[in-house]
């Protein structure tokens, strides 16, 4: 499969999480979904990503999440979403069950992602 391919595939299934939040009774808004690699290096430089982000090569996406209305920012808020994307293909990664070099959580819940290294 090409990159090409793997990113066409991701807009599918990210539609299709969008309609399963719609559904749930959740609105969403876009946060990133591209991702330069000067954007990547500096995040992670400053603490706030990694240089090998799945953003820049179109593969990710962090969604802003809305209950009730309410601006959601907890990973936690996010779980439901998480289990449902993983559902939807073996590659799909969730930022809700992220883990720091040491093996702590390190959640960042609004990211959901396309992982061709799994």
């Amino acid at each position: 499969m090409t990159l090409r391919d793997k990113q066409s595939q991701f807009v599918l299934n990210v539609a299709k999480l969008i309609q399963y939040a719609e559904k749930q009774g959740y609105e969403l808004t876009f946060g990133e979904a591209w991702r330069t690699p000067e954007q990547a290096a500096w995040n992670e430089a400053h603490g706030k990503g990694i240089s090998k982000s799945l953003h820049i090569d179109r593969l990710a996406i962090d969604l802003n999440l809305f209950d009730n209305g309410d601006y959601q920012t907890s990973s936690e808020a996010h779980r439901p979403l998480g289990v449902y994307w993983k559902s939807l293909d073996p590659h799909h990664r969730w930022g809700g069950d992220f883990l720091d070099s040491k093996g702590d959580p390190k959640p960042d819940g609004n990211h959901y992602e396309y992982n061709p290294r799994m």
